[in-house]
């Protein structure tokens, strides 16, 4: 479990574990769960680009998470952001189709984006993958209290000298990075459990919001892990753990809630 081809799949597996529980506690605070959602499905048609034109999938996922968050940002002036997300999850989709009905790619390929293949990291792909994860993790930890800032009062970040739209442009740009982070290794449509899930659980578990970021990291961590354990003990696919422990996460942290005693006082429960 723990020698040969093993050991790329736990090192890709910690760093996207880092990422989506950094990135998932302001995906959580911020109530963004569903642009965490699109902008995955949203950058799968980049890969199928990709493979149509011949170059390194990475590149298209990067490519089409950056436009996604570019496009929501924009298209959020002038209608409500959930509005805003629902229009480019359909132009995405549309494009998806198009690409993939232009591309010779065999279904275990489109398969992996969708679900991930997390046990066929190459070599390559493991420094891209690091890259990108160090870039994410950095730049949370430059935007950390403006962001957090935002996340709670638009209106006092402003009166910082700071701009909401700024803060929201560039949250979805790490979101947008972080995407193309994870989707190769636990799928398009397993991304947003493993950011949301374990970060929801965190929020419910402390009221302060660094301990509730490595709260996050460290549930995350733990949901990947058993993940790629019980897929090798079991050889049923990783992205099914990681959406069923990610599910577990996110219902742990409601009933902990729900008979928790209240926040101390109401800056405190603001924080987080």
């Amino acid at each position: 479990m723990f020698t040969g081809f093993m050991t790329n799949t736990w090192v890709a597996g910690t760093l996207v574990a880092i990422v989506a529980g950094v990135v998932g506690f302001f995906v959580v605070i911020r109530r963004a769960a569903f642009a965490a959602h699109v902008l995955p499905l949203g950058a799968f048609p980049g890969a199928a680009a990709a493979s149509l034109l011949g170059v390194n999938e990475l590149v298209g996922l990067v490519t089409f998470s950056v436009l996604g968050a570019l496009g929501i940002s924009h298209l959020a002036r002038r209608e409500r952001r959930d509005v805003a997300t629902a229009l480019w999850l359909a132009v995405s989709l549309a494009l998806g189709t198009l690409f993939l009905s232009m591309t010779r790619q065999y279904p275990q390929q489109v398969y992996s984006l969708l679900f991930g293949e997390i046990l066929g990291v190459s070599e390559g792909a493991m420094i891209s993958v690091a890259a990108l994860s160090i870039t994410a993790v950095v730049t949370i930890g430059i935007l950390f209290r403006p962001l957090l800032l935002d996340s709670i009062s638009p209106e006092l970040c402003q009166a910082a000298g700071g701009s909401s739209r700024r803060m929201e442009l560039a949250f979805l740009g790490v979101v947008a990075l972080s995407t193309a982070i994870v989707l190769p290794v636990v799928g398009a449509l397993m991304v947003f459990s493993l950011m949301v899930g374990p970060a929801s659980c965190a929020r419910a578990l402390t009221d302060e919001p660094r301990s509730a970021v490595l709260l996050s990291v460290g549930l995350a961590l733990a949901t990947v892990w058993s993940a790629i354990a019980l897929s090798y003990l079991s050889n049923w696919p990783v992205g099914f753990f990681v959406g069923a422990l990610g599910a577990l996460s996110y219902a742990g942290g409601r009933i902990y809630r729900r008979f928790a005693p209240a926040p101390s006082s109401p800056r405190a429960a603001a924080a987080i």
